[in-house]
C-alpha cells in the first residue's frame, strides 16, 4: 500500500517502518516496535516497559522533573526503553509521546490539511487574548523565531505564515517546509499557532495598546 493510499494512522506508522522511517522527533522507533530516546540507541542499560501507557508519564516531565506543557518541546528526557509488541501499542505510545502527529502526517499526504495564517488565529481570539490582535507583523516573526525554534522552542516544522502569503522571516526555510525532509523521518507538523505562542504575545500587544494620557 502506498502512503497516498492510505486510510489510517495506524497503516501510515506501518508503512512508515518498512519503509526505513525510523525517527520522529527525539524517538527512535524500531521494527521490533520499540521506542527510545534517539540519544539512546545503542545503550543497554534503559529502563524497559511493556505497557505503552507508560509513554504518557514519560513525555510527561523532563530529565529535572519540570512539567512539559510542549510535547514537542525539545526536552524529552532519556533512560526509558518502551517495548511495547505491536503496531497498536506503537502507535498508542506514540500518541502520548507527540499527539495527533501520525494524523496530521495523514492529513498532509492526502492533501486535506489546512494550515491558519498567525493573524488568522489572533483575530479570533476573545476575552483576555483578545488584545493579541494588536501584534504588528514584526512583533509576531520576532515571537516566532523566538517560541518556535527547535533549538529550545519546538520541534514541529511550521505549515501556517504570519498572514497570507507572509511567510515567518525569522526561521530557516527547513523549518517552514516538509520537502526538505529527511527520508528517515516522519514529521512532526504545526497546522496553526499553539495556545503557548498565543500566551507570550499577550503581554506585548498590551504595548501596543494607546497610551493614556
Amino acid at each position: 500500500m502506498s502512503m497516498e493510499a492510505t486510510k489510517s494512522p495506524r497503516d501510515l506508522l506501518e508503512i512508515a517502518l518498512e519503509s526505513g522511517r525510523l525517527h520522529i522527533g527525539e524517538v527512535a522507533l524500531g521494527r521490533d516496535f520499540t521506542l527510545r530516546h534517539v540519544a539512546d540507541v545503542g545503550r543497554d542499560d534503559l529502563i524497559r516497559h511493556f505497557d505503552p501507557v507508560a509513554a504518557r508519564e514519560i513525555a510527561r516531565y523532563d530529565a529535572e522533573g519540570k512539567f512539559r506543557p510542549l510535547k514537542t518541546a525539545p526536552n524529552l528526557k532519556r533512560g526509558w526503553l518502551l517495548d511495547v509488541g505491536s503496531i497498536e501499542g506503537m502507535e498508542l505510545a506514540l500518541e502520548f509521546l507527540y499527539p495527533s502527529a501520525l494524523g496530521l502526517w495523514l492529513s498532509w499526504i492526502k492533501g486535506t490539511l489546512h494550515p491558519t495564517s498567525m493573524r488568522e488565529t489572533l483575530n479570533r481570539q476573545s476575552g483576555m487574548y483578545r488584545i493579541t490582535q494588536l501584534l504588528t507583523v514584526g512583533q509576531a516573526g520576532e515571537l516566532v523565531g523566538r517560541c518556535c525554534t527547535s533549538e529550545g522552542g519546538c520541534l514541529r516544522t511550521l505549515l501556517w505564515d504570519l498572514e497570507p502569503g507572509v511567510p515567518v522571516p525569522s526561521l530557516p526555510s527547513e523549518k517552514l517546509s516538509l520537502d526538505a525532509l529527511p527520508s528517515d523521518r516522519i514529521p512532526l507538523i504545526c497546522r496553526e499557532l499553539c495556545n503557548l505562542v498565543v500566551a507570550a504575545a499577550r503581554p506585548i500587544a498590551r504595548g501596543n495598546l494607546p497610551k493614556k494620557e
